[in-house]
């Protein structure tokens, strides 16, 4: 787990810093939606949050499209950091999307099965790209990292236990999202997203490692990182992007 002790003391400078680069445009409003327009009601719970793929066709779009605040998350289903990641900080992400303060941008990585062997963060994507079709994909990712740990290792997700994980998500088994987990239906999807990730990773071609986290643009790194792994901390950094 990392070492997040002392992260109060620095709180206050850090976000000075995150908004001179330019993560908190104070006043500016969104798309469509004034400057101090009062947001609608947030939404119930997960299973009610918009989710699309963009016209990129590799970036999974989750949240209110006029949210304020844009997190774009680079993730790789296999990665124990990522899975920490979802455990401790990424909750304040869920609870301001809820709020449609923010919405995240999703890119998969599946590098993780040529460093540790096996197939299963492709066959992982493969699904969330399918649950995605289902209207389920939020629902979705939630179990699966949820029950990351018994799948990281020894090749990873399969079949079968990715279809053992949708029985978890209400709606989501069917004929068609069965065939499109077994089949690998989107296995070009699966390698467009990897290649998206490496690309963000600039001059080096192996991508920026996950999870990466940019707020309006501005990655999260250096002594900010981890605070993407305690929650308080996290909400600050949003809650400083948002206002």
């Amino acid at each position: 787990m990392r070492n997040v002790r002392g992260l109060a003391a620095t709180t206050a400078a850090g976000i000075a810093v995150l908004m001179m680069a330019g993560c908190a445009p104070k006043t500016q409003p969104t798309d469509d939606r004034a400057a101090g327009t009062p947001l609608p009601a947030a939404y119930a719970g997960v299973e009610e949050l918009p989710e699309k793929l963009a016209a990129d066709g590799t970036t999974i779009v989750v949240g209110d499209p006029a949210a304020a605040t844009t997190v774009r998350l680079y993730e790789d289903p296999r990665c124990p950091v990522v899975e920490e990641f979802e455990a401790t900080g990424a909750p304040a992400l869920r609870e301001m999307t809820l709020r449609r303060e923010a919405k995240t941008e999703y890119t998969f990585a599946s590098f993780r099965d040529d460093r540790a062997g096996g197939d299963g963060s492709k066959r992982a994507v493969n699904a969330l790209r399918a649950a995605l079709d289902a209207g389920k994909f939020t629902e979705y990712h939630t179990v699966l990292f949820e029950n990351m740990a018994e799948n990281e290792l020894a090749g990873g997700y399969t079949t079968t236990s990715l279809l053992e994980l949708a029985g978890q998500v209400e709606g989501l088994r069917s004929e068609t999202f069965d065939s499109a987990v077994a089949t690998m239906k989107y296995k070009d999807f699966v390698t467009a997203s990897e290649k998206t990730y490496e690309a963000a990773g600039g001059d080096d071609p192996r991508g920026p490692g996950t999870p990466t986290v940019a707020i309006n643009g501005t990655q999260i790194k250096g002594v900010l990182y981890d605070w993407l792994f305690e929650k308080e901390s996290f909400d600050r950094l949003l809650d400083s992007a948002h206002n």
